[in-house]
């Protein structure tokens, strides 16, 4: 997608680097682009990444196999990006000098600084916000993100996180019976009755729910994975802690998270948060974040990563292994300090900030973190309610890359 309404010749060009999705959400959701475009005179480009959206390589085949699939990969993405580039500085009339600059939040953010560490000659600097290229097996404790996400209920609500620690037992214990499974559909509003084999998907699916509730966590109402209001933990942990009983406070922040408009008129266990097909598949292949918790020290089940069982999943479902360490072979590992002219911001309400670089390491290796923000809410349109320390990172973003305009056409 093209934005060229501010765009002068030689102006640089602003390209987001598409990530898990249809395009066309990443434009709803991010407004920084088209509202620096005019102090820069900037043309804005939203490409989309292969396999998702329209982009499919095979059409409805996409899916059908490791075979059809294996062209999925981040790598291949990037020189996807690498090519469009190329082509637009080729054709688009006054372009061939103009700096360009990455845009990309949570995976689209990763992406965002690995196409100028790869393609630096093509990308002159990158703005990567909630890029956690440190999640890897082996660089980032996997119980990490889980202290972040209940920091972030516990700071939204005293003793929030106790009762939904205090939920799992109860929730096993009901599971154990047929009449306990029938009191969690009826409670959680679920679309098919629960069979005792269904037990570990309910605890996963909850599992999900309260970390997307912590990086989903925004100032305002937003509908970026599902319609939800204001500062949505403080509202679900309201509901947690206002109700006599555990559960029904735990269904009730269910119910607000998935029904939030009043329109579902039941609860699919079965159906992934975000990112279809293309991601599970990702996820099974080389975007290995091992996320863990220990029951104490955070608000979920003890849950360890077991490397095994994950590649036995994967098989089953892709019949492809994962590659847990390749990632970190690809794209440098912690060892990023080569590296230049890279924004790294974060919303210390973001557990996947837990993976992300927090401290600046260079002169042009800059990391922001914004206080009471959620996941890459310095990417999203302005808002009033938007908290000062995210109106004084969009600041300091444009300075920077302002900066950086005027360096690239001291070289070149």
């Amino acid at each position: 997608m093209v934005n060229d309404t501010y765009y002068k010749d030689g102006d640089p060009i602003f390209f987001y680097t598409g990530n898990e999705g249809d395009i066309e959400d990443f434009v709803k959701n991010t407004g920084l682009l088209i509202e620096m475009a005019p102090r820069f005179g900037a043309l804005v480009i939203f490409a989309e990444h292969r396999y998702y959206g329209q982009s499919l390589p095979y059409g409805k085949e996409s899916f059908k196999d490791p075979a059809h699939l294996g062209y999925l990969t981040s790598t291949q993405a990037l020189a996807d990006f690498a090519v469009l580039i190329t082509h637009l500085k080729k054709t688009v009339p006054g372009a061939a000098n103009s700096p360009v600059f990455a845009f990309g939040g949570s995976y689209g953010g990763m992406l965002a600084a690995w196409i100028r560490m790869k393609y630096p000659h093509l990308v002159a600097g990158s703005l990567a916000s909630a890029a956690s290229i440190f999640q890897y097996p082996g660089i980032t404790d996997c119980e990490a993100y889980s202290h972040v996400a209940t920091r972030t209920f516990q700071r939204s609500g005293v003793g929030c996180p106790e009762r939904i620690r205090s939920s799992w037992d109860v929730i096993q214990d009901l599971g154990k019976t047929d009449a306990g499974r029938h009191n969690l559909t009826s409670m959680f509003r679920l679309c098919e009755p629960l069979a005792a084999d269904d037990m570990p998907t309910l605890v996963n699916w909850l599992v999900n729910l309260w970390m997307i509730y912590a990086l989903t966590d925004y100032p305002y109402p937003a509908d970026f994975l599902t319609p939800l209001p204001a500062w949505p933990v403080k509202e679900a942990c309201h509901l947690i802690t206002s109700h006599e009983d555990v559960l029904s406070g735990v269904a009730a922040a269910t119910k607000l998270y998935f029904n939030f408009t009043g329109q579902a008129v039941c609860l699919d266990i079965s159906q992934p948060y975000y990112g279809g097909l293309a991601w599970q598949y990702q996820a099974c292949t080389e975007q290995i974040e091992p996320i863990c918790s220990d029951g104490v020290n955070d608000m979920f089940p003890a849950i360890p990563w077991d490397l095994v069982a994950f590649s036995q999943a994967c098989y089953q479902r892709w019949k492809v292994r994962p590659r847990p360490y390749w990632a970190v072979t690809e794209y440098w590992g912690r060892n990023i300090s080569a590296a230049s002219n890279i924004i790294f911001s974060n919303g210390d309400l973001d557990p996947w900030s837990a993976g992300c670089v927090l401290k600046s390491l260079s002169d042009s290796l800059i990391a922001i973190v914004m206080e009471d923000a959620a996941h890459h809410l310095d990417l999203r349109p302005s808002n009033p309610a938007d908290p000062p320390s995210v109106v004084k990172a969009r600041a300091q973003e444009a300075d920077i890359i302002e900066k950086w305009i005027q360096e690239y056409h001291l070289t070149t």
